[in-house]
């Protein structure tokens, strides 16, 4: 599985939380079970290692039972149900399973 220290275009965060398990991922109506994933949020902190209040990053990598699928679904937007319940909007970049998300709501950084 991928990792990511956080470093983006100059920006800087910090790794705030890591969620790990095996969930579901939707995508245009289907649902895909037994997804593996391994989500990291990361924190936009300020030159003086403060936090910025909205700027998170979701950085991971899902796993399909189905390859088939997972590579059909490259560069797509898709929702990754979490363990828990929760559900991440998520980009799937590439046919390896990375994904990212950028931003602050529901469904992006997990505090609101």
């Amino acid at each position: 599985m991928h990792t990511h220290n956080g470093e983006s275009s100059g920006a800087r965060f910090r790794k705030v939380e890591e969620r790990r398990g095996t969930g579901s991922v939707t995508c245009a109506g289907v649902t895909y079970d037994s997804v593996a994933y391994s989500i990291s949020r990361f924190q936009g902190m300020t030159a003086a290692g403060l936090p910025v209040p909205g700027v998170h990053r979701l950085d991971g990598c899902v796993e399909f039972t189905d390859r088939n699928a997972q590579s059909m679904l490259a560069g797509r937007q898709i929702a990754l149900r979490l363990e828990d319940g929760s559900v991440m909007s998520l980009e799937l970049l590439d046919a390896d399973g990375r994904v990212l998300a950028d931003g602050h709501g529901p469904g992006r950084c997990l505090c609101c």
